[in-house]
């Protein structure tokens, strides 16, 4: 194929791509499958190796907490000694870690495995990104994979409560950590034979001290989020959160003066990546954020039980998978910018439907709006997603990929902190002003802290006494929801303008961007179906956009 992709069409994949892209789309599946069900798995692990406070938190946090801060340098490290052989020695680090996980018998032992867990899944999920996007040239059939590869995050999250809940049934805490070790097994057995190598011809030397700004300055950002959302305002994870955004500045100015940054500041110049990563961030921000009140509202103030939870959550999770597998087959008939705008309307919609729930009629208001929002979320981060990895040179798609998924870390991370920050505002606001006359003031003090810590003193309390406080905290807390609520359907409006007005002018490129132009067809002339119409990885085209950019970068291996 010709270096340059202007003059000849894309490579278009064989069975062979997509037969690996179902082996990189089960760990995907399945990685998320096993975060879900630690969750569930805490009461039981707590009772068998009696963790302390802060034990607990370190073994739930510490995998988010390293995957977020190793996720770039182990994209860079890809694009250096090869994307597939760091999947393989991921894959391999992940399947010992899950199984070390399982069989933990202490508290230290399992805060142990679960970093080794987060250091080797920051290998998985950059390379198998960055080897979508080499599997994958042809637009159409490209924006396909990431749908497909999304959908299955979405899928593992949605059935992890009901797989989690069986297992822990009728086997051992460990035995949730196991789930994952089956596909590791496969991955590593057909990944050398399915999955080609790749690797930038010129990566240069990595810089010592941009490794150790990235790093801190992402652990301290993240757990001062995490603190925050948890906690409350506190001095601390305040000095931390400002520190790590400080450190921030300080990496990217020093990118700026390297000859081979770690991170290349070109990228962010790049309106289809930037403007892609900051609708990724704002779509997950504020799905993760209204997510965090949903889930305590229908139990605390619906009433229902986990799994009834679990189950009222269904709708969400089957439009969200809806979402990201129909993205590429709307691009039939819309640009990738469309898609993503319309998918994004239709969020709105959804937090406009979440504005009406009160205390008494929450339960169908609360399953139309997630199946809308996550819906109207998914195309924006399958697509988004496709977007800056497909603007970004081919020989940078693993450092590219990780900018991805640090962005879901922190989008998530912060829509919970800070969102979660302004509906506890308005609950304990709301709740003060509620509280019955006579109500002791320890008990006062508990009730204005969480809706959970009101409903058990609701329990203790005598009579009517209990009932009024039941009855004023889940007021308090549906009024915290719709302020939250509003906040999102403001954000996602604007993130709309924003997506539409950037790039919805782009120039189209060689004629593959979407519209009745794009033709039909869908057959990748090897019987693979593909979505027809294209995608916005082409609608780079900016006279603005950095040199380096239009220079493709050949990979220094495409041998299988």
């Amino acid at each position: 194929m010709s270096q340059d992709a202007t003059f000849s069409p894309p490579e278009r994949a064989g069975k062979r791509e997509w037969t690996a892209l179902a082996v990189l789309a089960l760990p995907a599946l399945l990685i998320t499958l096993d975060n879900t069900v630690l969750h569930l798995a805490v009461p039981h692990l707590s009772a068998s190796i009696d963790p302390s406070g802060l034990q607990l938190l370190w073994i739930v946090d510490i995998y988010s907490f390293l995957i977020a801060g190793l996720l770039i340098i182990a994209g860079t490290l890809g694009d250096r000694v090869g994307r597939r052989r760091l999947l393989l020695i991921g894959a391999a680090g992940f399947g010992l870690a899950s199984l070390l996980t399982a069989f933990s018998s202490s508290a230290e032992m399992l805060i142990v495995s679960r970093a080794l867990l987060g250091v080797a899944g920051a290998t998985l999920m950059p390379s198998s990104m960055s080897l979508i996007r080499n599997m994958f040239a042809d637009p159409r059939q490209r924006s396909v994979a990431f749908s497909v590869w999304i959908a299955c995050f979405l899928v593992g999250g949605a059935i992890g409560p009901m797989v989690g809940g069986v297992m822990l049934e009728h086997f051992w805490w460990g035995s949730v950590f196991l789930l994952s070790v089956p596909a590791m097994v496969l991955l590593l057995i057909v990944g050398p034979v399915l999955l080609p190598e790749y690797r930038d011809p010129n990566p240069g030397r990595i810089d010592p001290a941009s490794v150790l700004l990235l790093v801190v300055s992402l652990l301290a950002t993240v757990y001062g989020l995490k603190v925050l959302a948890g906690d409350g305002v506190e001095a601390l994870p305040v000095v931390l959160l400002v520190a790590g955004l400080g450190l921030a500045v300080v990496f990217a100015l020093r990118q700026g003066r390297l000859s081979h940054p770690l991170l290349e500041p070109g990228l962010f110049r790049e309106r289809t990546f930037a403007v892609s990563l900051g609708a990724m961030a704002l779509a997950l921000f504020v799905m993760s954020g209204s997510q965090f009140f949903i889930a305590q509202y229908l139990q605390m103030v619906v009433g229902l039980s986990p799994l009834e939870t679990g189950l009222s959550s269904l709708p969400g999770s089957i439009g969200g998978v809806m979402g990201a597998l129909m993205a590429p087959l709307a691009l039939r008939w819309m640009r990738s910018a469309y898609v993503m705008t319309t998918g994004l309307a239709i969020a709105v919609v959804g937090f406009a439907v979440l504005t009406q729930v009160e205390t008494g009629n929450g339960l169908i208001p609360v399953m139309i709006a997630l199946g809308l929002l996550n819906f109207g979320v998914a195309p924006t981060i399958a697509l988004g997603t496709d977007m800056m990895i497909a603007s970004a040179p081919p020989a940078k798609a693993g450092a590219v990929s990780a900018i991805s998924e640090t962005c879901h870390e922190l989008g998530l991370g912060m829509g919970i902190a800070i969102l979660g920050s302004v509906g506890t505002a308005v609950y304990r606001t709301e709740v003060s002003d509620t509280l019955p006359a006579g109500l002791p003031a320890d008990a006062a003090s508990r009730v204005r802290d969480t809706i959970g810590s009101a409903v058990y003193e609701a329990g203790r309390l005598p009579g009517e006494l209990g009932t009024a406080v039941r009855g004023a905290a889940r007021v308090a807390f549906t009024d915290g929801l719709l302020y939250v609520s509003v906040i999102c359907t403001v954000l996602t409006l604007l993130t709309v303008l924003t997506v539409a007005f950037l790039l919805g002018p782009l120039p189209k490129a060689d004629g593959h961007d979407g519209g009745a132009e794009g033709g039909g067809g869908a057959d990748g002339g090897d019987g693979t179906a593909e979505a027809p119409g294209s995608h916005g990885s082409l609608e780079t085209a900016d006279p603005r956009m950095p040199d380096y950019h239009r220079q493709a970068t050949a990979p220094e291996d495409r041998g299988h």
